[in-house]
């Protein structure tokens, strides 16, 4: 990793700064890197019959799953992250997470909040939903102008919580195009094969067919919303009395369990959490 990226990855994730970890152009490569590490048994891969990633991970999924060289995957994320930081800068923009009511409409608010930009003299403002996540949750992207109205204006659009994530830009969302030509490049260059098992795609939600369409979506996800909950129930989809596969969250942290439990309680009961700094503990010990 050190010899593509050009710099000490290990050395930035153990001994910090915490900041310039945080930014985007070494928080991808480290996640990337992470998911990784995680440790599953033979048996595990063997019998495994699909994998998704979340925005990055989709990434570290199709290595995985044999579509992607790790080496050329990660001067891919690489490129992908310097881009996207670089898009960050150009506009002051954020990513705001919202928990809504059934009543609450997150379009209408994102267009009430683009409206609002354009009374301040903001031109082509920018206010979408980047990430769908489970039933009531989104995460909305945009103008920071957009993503304090709607905080500020929370009841009105039946949002129960807000909090706004600490990144630097608006991603999944259009003020990252100039993120698309950067990647789309690199992506040509790369010898993409058909994955070994099913790899879902965060912009529709549906299996990829080929090499060529992977190039294209992993392209488009930089501008398009993350489709994780559509996702969740195009893998999960089966026959009324057919058991559910064992699931397996590898990396840090167990936020896509979470999402899982809430997206399907019955799919989440077979679910374990991998993480390559328990496995180091384990082998300590």
């Amino acid at each position: 990793a050190e010899k593509v990226l050009g710099y000490d990855l290990l050395s930035l994730c153990l001994e910090g700064p915490r900041e310039e970890l945080d930014r985007t152009r070494h928080c991808q490569p480290a996640v990337f890197l992470m998911l990784g590490l995680g440790r599953v048994s033979v048996q595990v891969v063997e019998s495994c019959v699909a994998a998704a990633g979340y925005s990055v991970g989709e990434f570290a999924a199709l290595v995985f799953a044999g579509a992607l060289d790790f080496a050329e995957a990660l001067y891919a994320v690489k490129v992908r992250a310097e881009a996207m930081q670089k898009a960050s800068e150009a506009v002051p923009s954020g990513m705001l997470s919202v928990v809504g009511r059934r009543e609450a409409n997150y379009k209408f608010a994102c267009l009430e909040a683009r409206k609002h930009c354009e009374s301040l003299g903001i031109e082509n403002p920018v206010c979408q939903i980047s990430n769908y996540l489970f039933p009531d949750s989104r995460v909305i992207a945009g103008h920071l102008q957009a993503l304090e109205f709607l905080k500020e204006n929370a009841r009105k659009y039946y949002f129960t919580r807000t909090s706004m994530l600490p990144v630097s830009g608006a991603f999944h969302t259009s003020l990252m195009e100039p993120a698309v030509e950067p990647l789309a490049e690199v992506l040509k260059s790369m010898e993409i094969q058909k994955p070994l098992l099913c790899v879902y795609s965060n912009v529709d939600g549906k299996k990829y067919m080929h090499s060529k369409h992977i190039e294209k979506l992993l392209v488009k996800q930089v501008v398009s919303p993350v489709q994780w909950e559509q996702t969740m129930h195009s893998v999960y989809e089966r026959k009324q009395g057919t058991e559910f596969p064992y699931t397996y969250e590898v990396g840090p942290g167990k936020q896509l369990g979470a999402v899982l439990k809430k997206c399907n309680f019955k799919a989440w009961k077979q679910y374990n959490h991998v993480d390559a700094l328990e496995d180091e503990e384990a082998a300590e010990t």
